[in-house]
């Protein structure tokens, strides 16, 4: 009686114990969250609220002038070159990333999980000075050899973009693919369907929403690189007119000026603004992931 009554009490203070840690490592979890939006909102939105420029120049200005004798503070070269770049990085990313992961789970799904897959999954680990460095050294060369220009620009940034993209794409499509009931692929094959029309009609369209999540993860991924496509773009602070013209983006102005501003100046509190834009892009993924999600279960 005395044995498990003590070997009850040591369970009970083990169940105490570890439900401690986790309420602790869950509360500091949360903690830190919450101080990192609110330190990031408060220096972001301090550039509004002590009247160095108003929303919609930040937003819609298209001069960016921090050291002038009338500093402008316009974010929209910025901002349209990070979405433009983002956006043509998912374009070039996400059917590549399709076809490899359809490669991998349909056309030679033995030898093709086990052996094409890690390979895919290694590039995620390769550093972001490596892609750049790649970039500069490769693909900028061929850009301006084959199109008007200097080769360095949105075009160079998206490509190098899709590239570091497409792991994460690959690696949650080839999961929502090996994760397709069997049965529906052997009912199609049962009422005379090709392998291409049970691929094109049946398996794609069912993990759609699981396809579009990695492809939105990716995304958020490539909205915020920074060392990579800033070695590529230019780093200009004007709106694109061209895929081959110099461009910036929030991440690659943050970087850059940052370390060369003081903590409290106007220009310091721009590139704050620039980091909350950031931040609440980077909630919209999250948002849309889970709504994929959702849908994806329903």
């Amino acid at each position: 009686m005395k044995a498990n009554k003590s070997r009850i009490e040591k369970h009970h203070i083990e169940d105490f114990i570890g439900r401690t840690y986790m309420s602790f490592c869950v509360t500091l979890l949360i903690v830190i969250i919450v101080s990192m939006v609110y330190f990031v909102a408060s220096k972001g939105l301090s550039t509004f609220i002590s009247g160095t420029t108003s929303v919609s120049e930040f937003f819609f200005g298209t001069k960016w002038s921090p050291d002038g004798d009338t500093p402008s503070f316009g974010a929209l070269p910025f901002i349209s070159g990070s979405f433009l770049v983002t956006l043509l990085a998912a374009l070039i990313a996400s059917p590549l990333s399709i076809c490899a992961a359809l490669f991998m789970t349909e056309i030679v799904p033995g030898w093709g999980k086990k052996l094409l897959q890690p390979v895919i999954e290694l590039l995620s680990g390769i550093p972001s000075v490596v892609y750049g460095f790649v970039g500069l050294s490769v693909i900028v060369p061929l850009l301006r050899n084959i199109f008007p220009g200097q080769g360095i620009g949105v075009a160079a940034g998206a490509l190098v973009l899709s590239v570091m993209i497409l792991p994460t794409i690959t690696s949650v499509a080839a999961d929502a693919l090996s994760s397709l009931p069997q049965n529906l692929k052997e009912s199609s094959f049962a009422l005379g369907a090709t392998r291409w029309q049970t691929i094109s009609r049946v398996i794609i369209p069912t993990t759609l929403p699981a396809i579009m999540t990695g492809v939105v993860l990716g995304m958020a991924r490539a909205f915020g690189e920074a060392l990579a496509v800033q070695m590529v773009i230019g780093n200009a602070p004007f709106v694109p007119r061209s895929l081959f013209e110099s461009a910036s983006t929030l991440t690659s102005v943050i970087t850059l000026g940052m370390g060369n501003t003081t903590m409290g100046s106007p220009h310091n509190n721009a590139l704050w603004s620039m980091a909350l834009v950031l931040m609440l892009m980077t909630f919209v993924f999250v948002f849309l992931v889970r709504l994929l999600e959702r849908r994806n279960k329903i």
